[in-house]
């Protein structure tokens, strides 16, 4: 696979820092990555688009799921991951993840972080959707994900790790041979470096997270904009499986016309014991799956939008008023206070929910070592696709997978430097494009961008409204192009542009990919095509850029992921 040529229109890089390793991106996946590298003896740099604990790990209010507790094995732990997967998941990927997993909690506890524990002293486990064991391990009730930033965090800052806060990754950038060399940055507001920059490094981990801004509602930070899928694109890198968006059933309901992140009510308040009803106080989850309630997500979803479409009403209640006001205040602290900050007091009254666009399944396609297609090109977290999530996520194997898969990457990146001599050198990179390859979008496309998505591709997805939504973004696409095409002229550069340029790109992947997959699975419901049609799609949909910005899409031949070219290489 070789770069399409494409980069954002960028000012050239004022400055540039050399490294063994750039890891973009500061969550569980990004930071676990950085100090892995710091420890195998690697020059490590750390880029991240705000502040090291603004990603979407500190969101995380469910906990992380693996076999540690007594009687679960990592078998069970694979068996619902396959199940909540809906067939679409490669079994090895998830087998790498169920019996790494278990190590790799224990070292993140070993890093600092505490979980809640029983009154017998070991970790206090939970369930969620999906799961037939207790298997989530949690932190301040609630506040799992800022737990484990915390604790990440003050590592990377013990050690003195190289930083660079508030800075938005532009493009790879690469060398005469094709492999990777570095990536191009903005630093936004005062630092040491302002403006664009390089970092220079043979290797570079993605772990930008996901792309829920996107839609117009969503639980993701305002920085989850798909910047790492748009660069892996216009590096030459494959997708897969960016259809499937899986909505949280759950999202604190504030009104049709919402917008940005929206407040999150956890799985795990349905794990212990919280019931979803409709205004008469009927549990409509019953008798629609074993496990009513905690059934799969993409299963409570749909259970939630049908009820709303059959009785015309825009959302339904998660009723836990008999949890009482202590245990509310004792184990979903965070909930409870954003719940009152509404105006909702879940000790006296049901939560009013509907879904909203919560996680991306797929994402940078990669291996079963994190690398993707392009040499040098790693990826991990939400960003990447490692066939772990198939058509839906199981809950709260997310930031578990974030664990595995960035330590694996680690461990790749030394085994190819102490085999190669040509990894060890820092790469020179082609110099940067005269002309810029890639029209920018104005601010304003962003809201536009969101619109469309949530009416045509949301939840609910048919012919009609993908076939309306792929016009509508194509003709903000051409308008960018014939700009610049014609007279050289684009949006002016700057974070707002290069982040709704970023959304529209990851938005036309999503939606070309959710109109050929002609049939229902996972979290991606067509509501002309009902069934799960495993004949002709138990496969995933591969999507790259190609060098005149047109999509090439492709299905692999079965459920499994083909290698990567790197792995390819070396049979």
């Amino acid at each position: 696979m070789t770069s399409t040529g494409i980069r954002l229109h960028a000012p050239a890089p004022g400055w540039n820092i050399d490294a063994d390793v750039v890891v973009v991106g500061s969550g569980v996946a990004g930071l676990t990555a950085a100090l892995r590298c710091e420890s195998a003896g690697l020059t490590t740099v750390v880029v991240t688009k705000a502040r090291l604990d603004d990603g979407s790990t500190r969101w995380a209010q469910g906990g992380i799921a693996a076999a540690l507790g007594e009687g679960d094995t990592p078998e069970q732990h694979l068996d619902d991951t396959l199940v909540a997967g809906a067939g679409l998941c490669d079994e090895d990927a998830v087998r790498i993840l169920v019996t790494e997993g278990p190590d790799a909690v224990r070292r993140l506890i070993a890093t600092g972080a505490h979980f809640d524990e029983s009154e017998e002293g070991g970790l206090e486990l939970t369930r969620e959707g999906g799961h037939h064991r207790r298997r989530i391990a949690h932190a301040g009730g609630d506040a799992t994900g800022a737990e484990i930033s915390r604790a990440l965090v003050e590592a990377v800052r013990a050690r003195g790790m190289r930083t660079i806060e508030n800075a938005l990754v532009l493009d790879l950038l690469t060398d005469a041979d094709g492999r990777t060399a570095g990536v191009t940055l903005h630093v936004m507001g005062e630092g040491q470096h302002d403006g664009v920059g390089a970092v220079h490094a043979p290797a570079v981990v993605l772990a930008t997270g996901g792309m829920g801004q996107v839609f117009s509602a969503t639980t993701n930070p305002s920085v989850s904009t798909g910047d790492g899928v748009a660069l892996a694109l216009r590096a030459g890198a494959e997708v897969s499986d960016l259809e499937f968006v899986q909505f949280h059933p759950t999202v604190l309901f504030l009104g049709a016309d919402a917008e940005g992140q929206q407040p999150l009510v956890s799985e795990a308040v349905r794990g212990e014991g919280a019931h979803l009803v409709d205004a008469d106080g009927v549990r409509f989850m019953v008798g629609q799956h074993e496990l009513a309630e905690l059934a799969p997500r993409d299963i409570v979803a749909k259970g939630i939008m049908r009820r709303m479409q059959e009785q015309d009403v825009e959302h339904m209640f998660l009723d836990a008023r008999h949890f009482g006001a202590a245990m509310w205040e004792h184990r979903f602290p965070t909930i409870l206070a954003a719940c009152r900050a509404h105006g909702i007091d879940p000790v006296t009254e049901p939560v009013p929910v509907a879904p909203a666009a919560h996680y991306a399944s797929g994402g940078v396609r990669t291996d079963s070592r994190g690398r993707t297609t392009v040499p040098g090109l790693y990826a991990c977290g939400e960003v990447a696709c490692t066939g772990v999530h198939g058509a839906n996520r199981l809950a709260s194997n997310s930031l578990l997978e974030g664990l595995v898969y960035a330590e694996r990457i680690v461990t790749d990146i030394a085994a190819s430097r102490a085999g190669d001599a040509l990894h060890a050198r820092v790469p020179a990179p082609v110099e940067h494009p005269e002309r810029p390859a890639h029209p920018l979008l104005a601010p304003e496309a962003r809201f536009a961008i969101q619109r469309v998505m949530t009416d045509g591709a949301g939840v609910l997805r048919s012919a009609e409204s993908l076939e309306k939504a792929a016009d509508q973004l194509q003709r903000l696409h051409s308008e960018a192009r014939d700009a610049l095409d014609e007279n050289g002229k684009t949006a002016e550069p700057g974070v707002d542009t290069w982040e709704a340029t970023n959304l529209l790109c990851v938005a036309r992947v999503l939606v070309a990919a959710a109109r050929q997959r002609e049939e229902t699975r996972g979290c991606h419901w067509r509501d002309d095509h009902a069934d799960r049609d495993d004949a002709n799609w138990r496969r995933h949909i591969v999507v790259r850029l190609n060098p005149d910005r047109t999509l090439a899409l492709h299905t692999t031949d079965t459920a499994d992921f083909p290698p990567t070219r790197q792995h390819h290489q070396e049979q």
